[in-house]
């Protein structure tokens, strides 16, 4: 049982607060209305992992206010995704401990040291797919693993995977970020016996349809083993190859 709901029905117990009162509290112990937002804080304890904050859409005021929430209600670190470097600037003045990755363009606000389960690799196509690779990276870091990069080794220059096999082998879960045809995952997945992400990026000329062709091709690869997350879905990679590491 959770402590604070434990602590709450010990005092309806000896009579410290009536009935009625325990259960607004264990109501707002689930979630807090901001009334712009309604964030979940039962989520760590359903999850294992606190909301994450999508910045984008919303303003930097409201951004600055739901993650000192967040900061407040949770013991795990708090993560902030599609973040402006705007968005972070005024975030450091009331949380200065916060951190920014450009690239990933996240924001991060760590409650102390927490164990790296190892290891997930994290591996781009082209240089162009770093952004999305490294908000996966960055998302399945944040979660407690220990996270290894691979990037720029896509199929137009194929030896420059097959030269780094031993990461492939050494990995318990393959995220694969890739643009343009798509065809990483599927090169990945026929070479290893780990479940592979695929990764889908906006990346690619015209008939690429913005990430579309990319993801069909993911969608039907020949090699077993593999999922697919949304187009630019960095985040959603991450995640789940958390769960998946953090499982077995």
């Amino acid at each position: 049982m959770d402590g604070k709901l434990r602590e709450i029905l010990m005092r309806i117990q000896t009579q410290q607060i009536d009935i009625d009162r325990g259960l607004e509290e264990i109501k707002k112990m689930h979630y807090y209305d901001m009334e712009y937002a309604v964030l979940d804080t039962h989520r760590q304890q359903r999850k294992g992992f606190p909301e994450v904050i999508f910045c984008q859409g919303k303003t930097t005021e409201q951004v600055v206010a739901i993650a000192q929430q967040l900061v407040a209600a949770s013991e795990r670190n708090v993560l902030g995704t599609r973040a402006t470097y705007e968005c972070y600037q005024a975030l450091i003045e009331h949380i200065p401990v916060a951190e920014y990755n450009e690239m990933a363009k996240t924001i991060v606000i760590r409650k102390g040291e927490q164990n790296q389960l190892g290891n997930i690799l994290v591996v781009s196509a082209g240089t162009a797919d770093i952004p999305v690779a490294e908000e996966a990276a960055v998302t399945a870091e944040v979660m407690g693993n220990k996270v290894v990069r691979m990037y720029d080794v896509g199929v137009a220059g194929l030896h420059r995977l097959l030269s780094q096999t031993d990461k492939l082998l050494e990995a318990r879960v393959v995220i694969v970020v890739a643009g343009m045809d798509g065809a990483l995952p599927s090169v990945v997945g026929g070479l290893i016996a780990k479940p592979v992400i695929a990764v889908p990026t906006s990346i690619g000329y015209g008939a690429s349809f913005g990430g579309i062709a990319a993801l069909l091709s993911m969608l039907n690869s020949c090699s077993s083993g593999i999922g697919v997350v949304n187009i630019d879905n960095g985040f959603g990679a991450g995640y789940l190859a958390s769960l998946i590491n953090q499982a077995t």
